[in-house]
């Protein structure tokens, strides 16, 4: 089924400023960092602050990498996000133990195959969907890096979050390709700081994805 229109979720929030113009110009969700070694990172405190800037209907995603049980339920308690990410290591019961829905991250490495992403889906059949992404060797994310997107197969295009080095120049290309149901970007719409995002990117990026969906 052809998605009628892609979603659009921006990473590593770490302003309040940053969340509203992403709210403003289109974006569907946020997500929020609780990977500690992240220059992308947050406290419970600075999330919640900027939770509550936004306004409705715009999602709140809370990130994790290979983190404790009672430190992912203490953000849960805090932050009441709408969705959970699991960029790490993690094991479906892993992840399905907190009660709220989920997104699995996958990076996807240079030897990996279609089949290879066919069995990652079947393996985590509790996730609301699996995010691929670009594996790099010393980061869990937010590398800029991309992978070959053809390789995904063809009866999982519509169905998962596309993410790895998206940028308002290319997502349209992506969205046109595969399909996504979602695309989520961080380091593409970002300034020269990790974590403080560009506005003009962020509008650029949101148009673009909304023009590949005409």
């Amino acid at each position: 089924m052809k998605i009628s229109r892609t979603r659009i979720k921006i990473c590593g929030l770490t302003r309040v400023e940053d969340a509203l113009a992403l709210a403003h110009a289109g974006a569907d969700a946020i997500g929020l960092n609780f990977y500690a070694p992240s220059p992308r990172a947050v406290s419970r405190e600075r999330a919640v602050e900027i939770r509550d800037a936004l306004p409705p209907f715009v999602t709140t995603v809370a990130l994790f990498v290979n983190e404790a049980p009672d430190v992912v339920k203490n953000v849960i308690d805090d932050l009441r996000p709408a969705l959970l990410q699991f960029h790490g290591d993690e094991s479906e019961d892993y992840c399905a133990q907190f009660a709220l829905p989920y997104l699995k991250a996958i990076r996807v490495e240079p030897r990996m195959c279609a089949d290879d992403l066919l069995k990652c889906e079947m393996q985590f059949r509790s996730a609301k969907a699996l995010l691929l992404d670009a594996w790099s060797p010393n980061l869990y994310g937010g590398s800029g890096a991309r992978f070959d997107w053809e390789m995904i197969p063809q009866p999982m295009r519509g169905r998962i979050v596309l993410s790895g080095g998206l940028t308002p120049q290319n997502v349209a290309d992506a969205v046109k390709l595969i399909q996504p149901w979602a695309v989520d970007v961080s380091s593409g719409v970002e300034s020269s700081e990790k974590g403080i995002k560009d506005h003009h990117k962020i509008t650029q990026f949101i148009e673009a994805v909304k023009n590949a969906n005409v």
